[in-house]
């Protein structure tokens, strides 16, 4: 995929009023024959862009499901190096925003890891536990090989901080719908809508929501009020239970509840 595909496939889906779907997969689980399965069907099954995770050993920001995930994918030896070459062998379409931790990424070299996963295949990086600002020459490193570098913002991010992190987002902006660690809701916050409009005010960047978002359902109700849907620990814990197939033939039930709400609307 070329530098622009995710800016240009977010936008192609704001034109057309169309939720983007973002699929979340653990790299190497539960093995590396799953992972490229998803990866070549994920369009089929309704998804827009796919976000890769690189397994490390101390994923905090991640719930039960994804950090067993992470934990499973290195016992059976997928590091960066093997995650990027999962990318790279997969021939998807689809714009992939390769989601890490920044400990990886300091091993191998900001610059190194950027153009590495520019050569795989990245539309995309998200460096989970690098705040905007925290280091200024790891930021122009990672920018280095031209992908855009996505951003999250909490839910509780003061309104001059929402403005920092916007000024300095690229591809679009991940909000997380919650406080806390990833891992499948009962329930959305009652604040979203709030929350996206406080983003929408400091941003023209496409806004999707993750965190707790887990069932066609909770999908829909993202939609009501952000460009995309972020979900995880759904897929990943379909993942576990039935490989690919299962995965993609549960993500196809969120894309006719997402398509089924825009031919209501």
């Amino acid at each position: 995929m070329s530098d622009g595909a995710l800016a240009a496939r977010l936008a192609e889906l704001r034109a057309a009023r169309r939720t983007a779907l973002i699929p979340y997969i653990t790299a190497g689980y539960p093995g590396p024959g799953e992972t490229t399965a998803f990866l070549r069907g994920a369009a089929a099954a309704g998804a827009d862009v796919v976000e890769l995770g690189v397994p490390w050993s101390d994923p905090v920001a991640d719930g039960p499901t994804i950090q067993a995930s992470t934990h499973a994918a290195l016992q059976g030896g997928t590091t960066l190096a093997r995650t990027l070459e999962l990318l790279a062998g997969s021939r998807t379409d689809l714009p992939v925003v390769v989601f890490t931790y920044l400990n990886p990424v300091l091993a191998r070299g900001p610059a190194r890891f950027a153009a590495d996963a520019k050569r795989a295949g990245a539309s995309g990086l998200l460096v989970t536990d690098l705040p905007v600002g925290a280091d200024d020459a790891v930021e122009r490193e990672l920018r280095s090989a031209g992908l855009p570098l996505v951003r999250l913002v909490a839910p509780t991010t003061p309104a001059a901080r929402r403005r920092a992190i916007a000024e300095r987002s690229e591809g679009f902006l991940y909000l997380i719908a919650r406080l806390g660690v990833t891992g499948e809701s009962g329930e959305l916050s009652s604040m979203l809508g709030a929350q996206v409009a406080s983003l929408r005010a400091v941003s023209d960047l496409p806004i999707a929501v993750g965190f707790g978002v887990s069932s066609p359902a909770q999908a829909s109700a993202v939609a009501d009020v952000a460009d995309g849907v972020v979900i995880g620990s759904a897929v990943v814990s379909r993942m576990a239970h039935g490989g690919a197939a299962e995965a993609l033939a549960w993500l196809g039930t969120v894309r006719a509840a997402l398509d089924g709400r825009r031919a209501r609307a």
